[in-house]
């Protein structure tokens, strides 16, 4: 089934399980306004990006749990999208605690960086994209990111499973994502 570009936000969720197509619709419809939401919040394009899409993993993942007679498709994911950034600014707060520590610096972003992942988060063909950037990514940084962001399990558990160190399977989501990132930049210049 090939989902109607008339159907409801709502009926989209509904046929994901069984539609893929459904949720690449309901993602091209959202994707700017969330991005644009928690690059508001946050004023980091990175976390921004970062963010967005892990709320459109856990939506994916989350369909089946999808309920109308609780609220629209989109109070939905913008729950989704808050709870992600509660989670954020609770791993920033440990990060900084470690950064200091260690006596670390925090990365500045400039406008031009800022405007980079506003150009993105207004794409339309950041989807399409994205897909294929995820199959361009060498299998060990492919599989980590899915692991970890899309399947949301730990990196200790992703590392006893590969048989690496937790490090190792880190370094593999950051590379991975920091490759997708400057690809995504680098298509929206």
């Amino acid at each position: 089934m090939c989902p109607v570009h008339d159907a409801t936000d709502e009926d989209l969720l509904r046929a994901t399980p069984r539609d893929p197509d459904a949720f690449a619709l309901l993602y091209r419809r959202h994707v700017q306004v969330v991005a644009g939401w928690f690059l508001r919040r946050t004023r980091s394009p990175e976390l921004a990006a970062d963010l967005t899409a892990e709320t459109f993993a856990a939506a994916l993942r989350g369909a089946r749990r999808f309920d109308a007679r609780r609220g629209t498709a989109v109070a939905w994911l913008f729950g989704i999208a808050h709870r992600e950034l509660a989670r954020a600014l609770e791993r920033g707060r440990v990060e900084s605690r470690h950064r200091r520590r260690l006596g670390l610096e925090p990365v500045a972003l400039d406008d031009e960086a800022l405007e980079r992942v506003e150009a993105v988060a207004g794409s339309q063909a950041v989807a399409e994209r994205l897909d294929a950037l995820l199959a361009a990514l060498p299998a060990d940084q492919r599989a980590a990111i899915a692991a970890h962001v899309i399947g949301e399990e730990p990196y200790a558990a992703i590392a006893a499973r590969v048989q690496v160190s937790e490090a190792v399977v880190r370094k593999r989501v950051s590379r991975g994502l920091a490759r997708l990132r400057a690809e995504l930049e680098e298509g929206s210049r």
